[in-house]
């Protein structure tokens, strides 16, 4: 094999430095520790062989990424205690044939991989010397690899390629000075470095054209070719992927379609029989089906980088990617959160998944500095290259100490809990608009997520449910459903719980029950001709109610009332089971109350999917409705649109929001906890407070209540994150408040001011409005009657929240008499005629034919 050498202080040989890093190892003469820096730096290269004359300074070469460190022979020996602990590949030693230590250190190799043998072209071919070197390579290193015998001969510069394929068949390598080495291939007293790279590789094909297989910077395979003497001299003149086609001659690959490719290194296999080319790719892709590899498209980490990448530029302005890309803040908490996450995993699915989203936020942060994987890689490369360890001691941020335990939260923060300003005098139109905007959710990544989710439960069944319960709740069920009657144990509660539960239960019934319409609506739209609408209760309806450690029975009460009202006739109820495996006492209790004939022990994804596909035990139900997190919206709008499944939802939903409407008559301290409320809902709620002709003082005082209100709570940390995203929009008059709030159209409306009820006629879209002083947000919420399943995101400008109507649907129907067909034949026969229906038509015009016979001539 060839090793190059190249003097460092000879400006001429450096001029090679690039085309030789691309065939491997190269020896740096005269080369200081910031040389090979310098020459890493430049070429990328980690394969770099450095002398030296200390264990210090072979320490620092090592540290900056030099692959091996040469020794005099004298120097080793004297060292040879101290490197012990370094692995022998990192290690060479230089001596001359005839140096009184060489039959030793050839006897007894062990912590050396390669020697350097001084000597000249005459002596090398000494048979002595091929035994040695035999010899010595048949004995592999401990991390595997060969020993290696390296010749430096005095007379290098009269190198033959016979010369350097004689010695490799003695297993001996040869080093060449770049001074007698060229890329120029009209250059003939110097040995082009193509052809002597290839003086070692062999090929039993006629043609003499060597198989190559070329990869890209991570070694994934882009696909198979043919090399020549020719087209790898030439690959290495250009620094590109050049290669021999067996048709047409040089290949110089992208040259027509422009997926060119940038070349990084050359080597060949263990046997000299097959090259690999490794090549940075671009354009399209290796193959001329413009797919990345001819193996098909890339996947994993690379094609995660690709997606990055098209996304960096091609993102939405305001999507939810497009601010990850921009807002250096919010990508900060992501891979904190992520980091956090991964921590905290200790199930090797659990783990696995919280990587991958750890992975995926810091390519972003990668993508978006112009880092690709191949710089990580290249850095891992060069830190697997140090030989100084770190200490392996955390900085001071990060270290938990052993008197502290890992649990003890840090000192909450003190730094004022408030809102952003905003005058509606002194902003623009745009500005206006632009705080009317909710967060812009990029469901795309979710929604890949929840897909293989949905097909293995639909796929697999009760199985499914109970693997995806104990992956993601790490819950092991014996069976996945609860079948009524229920169990009178499993509902046990202390009387005030049951009492609270039985008013709220009254004050919904009671108004949901008042929202059926049971009769039905008769018309005559003409003599003759009567139409009619009626309702009919959806049969089975799914109930999706969060929870596993929550209590919720809230939910279920805002659920089931409306669906029993309606008269459904089978209700399941989904929610994610406790770490026993049952389900909390008042969610069950409403069950009941309600007539629920299964509970399905399930969350999430999983549990939409074995409501709308149905399973073993799970009945499929033909509407799915309730609250959920971003992966339970994603499923229950997954299941809506696959047409398989016929499954309606109730609506799409979003972050929590309250919009809150005060004046001069309102009370500080009900503004701020009304607020508060929703706020402490997640770090994403929404929360906005317009102010009406408002002194200055008492918004202060509405902001101190907020503050002071906020640090009394147990999720003060939630609370600091959504306030510090909310706002004040301070406006001049109740109309300008109104037309804000209408263009906003939020979940939840409250107003507070004195005589509020005037202002209900003018509320165009809210999802439920509070009026007035005395109606808080938590009422509609718990028990005054209404419902708190409502629409989020602004949806309220054309959903309404769950109510009875929710769980049914209308059928018209029409009755005709005789005298109704004929009186309106003609005009339905001329409409059919002009849209090009004739079966239409003729339906109508075969009854109008018949009265109009002389049988039936009454109508004329």
């Amino acid at each position: 094999m060839l090793i190059p050498s190249i003097d460092v202080l000879d400006d001429t040989q450096q001029k090679l430095q690039t085309s030789l890093s691309y065939i491997g190892s190269v020896l740096l003469k005269n080369c200081t520790v910031e040389n090979a820096k310098d020459s890493i730096r430049t070429t990328e290269s980690t394969l770099y062989w450095v002398y030296c004359n200390s264990s210090e300074e072979a320490i620092q070469l090592w540290d900056v990424g030099v692959w091996k460190v040469v020794f005099d022979a004298e120097v080793y020996y004297a060292l040879r205690h101290e490197l012990e602990a370094i692995p022998q590949e990192r290690i060479a030693v230089s001596i001359s044939l005839q140096h009184p230590l060489l039959e030793e250190l050839l006897s007894t190799p062990t912590g050396i991989s390669t020697f350097i043998i001084q000597t000249t072209r005459a002596h090398a071919m000494d048979p002595s010397l091929g035994s040695y070197a035999n010899t010595f390579s048949k004995t592999l290193l401990p991390h595997g690899g060969v020993r290696r015998i390296v010749l430096e001969c005095e007379d290098a510069n009269a190198l033959t390629l016979d010369d350097i394929t004689h010695y490799n068949t003695s297993a001996m390598d040869v080093m060449v000075p770049a001074s007698h080495l060229t890329v120029d291939p009209s250059v003939q007293d110097k040995l082009n470095i193509g052809q002597a790279f290839l003086s070692n590789a062999v090929t039993d094909r006629p043609d003499g054209l060597y198989a190559t297989i070329v990869v890209d910077e991570r070694n994934t395979a882009l696909g198979l070719v043919y090399s020549s003497q020719e087209s790898v001299s030439e690959s290495i003149r250009t620094g590109q992927g050049v290669y021999q086609s067996r048709k047409h001659g040089l290949w110089y690959k992208g040259a027509t379609s422009g997926a060119t490719q940038t070349l990084i290194r050359i080597d060949y296999d263990c046997d000299g029989d097959a090259l690999r080319f490794i090549v940075k790719q671009h354009g399209t892709g290796f193959c001329h089906l413009n797919t990345r590899t001819c193996y098909g498209d890339a996947t994993g980490l690379t094609s995660l980088q690709q997606t990055l990448q098209d996304r960096k530029v091609n993102a939405p302005k305001d999507s939810y990617t497009a601010r990850l890309f921009n807002d250096a803040s919010l990508l900060k908490s992501k891979i904190m959160e992520e980091a956090e996450e991964l921590c905290d995993a200790t199930e090797k699915e659990d783990v696995a998944w919280e990587a991958a989203d750890l992975i995926y936020f810091a390519l972003v942060k990668c993508v978006g500095a112009n880092v690709s994987l191949q710089d990580i890689e290249k850095n891992l490369d060069k830190k697997a290259r140090k030989v100084t360890r770190r200490p392996g001691h955390a900085k001071p941020k990060w270290t938990i100490s052993a008197e502290t335990p890992a649990e003890t939260p840090a000192p909450a923060s003190q730094d004022r809990i408030k809102m952003i300003k905003h005058n509606a005098s002194d902003i623009s139109i745009k500005e206006r608009a632009n705080l009317l905007l909710r967060p812009i959710i990029d469901s795309s990544e979710i929604i890949n997520r929840v897909t293989p989710i949905m097909k293995d439960v639909r796929e697999r069944g009760d199985a499914a449910l109970k693997d995806l319960t104990a992956k993601f709740d790490r819950v092991h069920l014996n069976h996945v459903t609860i079948k009524a009657p229920f169990s009178p144990k499993d509902m046990q509660l202390d009387p005030l719980t049951k009492a609270a539960i039985d008013q709220a239960y009254s004050n919904i019934h009671a108004f949901h029950e008042a929202q059926m319409d049971r009769d039905t609506l008769v018309v005559e739209t003409m003599p003759g001709v009567v139409c009619s609408r009626f309702a009919r209760p959806i049969e089975k309806v799914g109930l999706y109610v969060p929870g596993g450690t929550a209590i919720l029975p809230s939910t279920t009460l805002m659920l089931g009332i409306p669906a029993k009202v309606a008269g459904c006739s089978e209700i399941v109820i989904a929610t994610p089971p406790r770490a026993d495996g049952t389900v909390v006492p008042e969610v069950l209790y409403v069950a009941h109350k309600v007539g629920a004939s299964h509970v399905v022990l399930a969350g999430g994804a999983q549990a939409v999917a074995a409501m709308a596909y149905g399973t073993e035990t799970v009945p499929k139900v033909d509407k799915i409705c309730g609250p959920g997190n971003q992966y339970v919206t994603a499923a229950k709008m997954a299941a809506q649109n696959d047409t398989s499944c016929l499954v309606a939802i109730d609506m799409p939903a979003g972050p929590s929001e309250v919009l809150v409407i005060a004046d001069s008559t309102c009370k500080p301290s009900y503004v701020a906890a009304d607020l508060l409320s929703q706020a402490e809902h997640g770090v994403d709620s929404q929360v906005v407070l317009v102010a009406v002709g408002m002194e200055e003082s008492l918004l202060s005082e509405i902001e101190d209540c907020l503050h002071e209100q906020a640090m009394r709570l147990p999720r003060v940390s939630i609370v600091r994150e959504s306030i510090s995203k909310s706002y004040t929009f301070c406006v001049g008059t109740m109309e300008e408040a109104l037309k804000f709030s209408n263009d906003y159209a939020p979940e939840h409306l409250i107003l507070h001011m004195d005589n509020a009820s005037r202002l209900l006629p003018s509320v165009q879209h809210a999802g439920s409005v509070f009026v007035g002083h005395y109606s808080p947000e938590s009422m509609g919420d718990y028990a005054s009657g209404t419902n708190h399943t409502l629409p989020t995101y602004g949806y309220s400008r054309m959903y309404s929240g769950v109510n009875t109507l929710t769980f049914v649907k209308h059928i018209t129907s029409q009755e005709l008499t005789a005298q109704g067909l004929y009186s309106l034949g003609d005009t339905v026969m001329r409409l059919a005629e002009i849209e090009g229906l004739e079966a239409h038509r003729h339906a109508v015009a075969v009854r109008v034919a018949d009265l109009r016979s002389s049988s039936l001539r009454v109508f004329k």
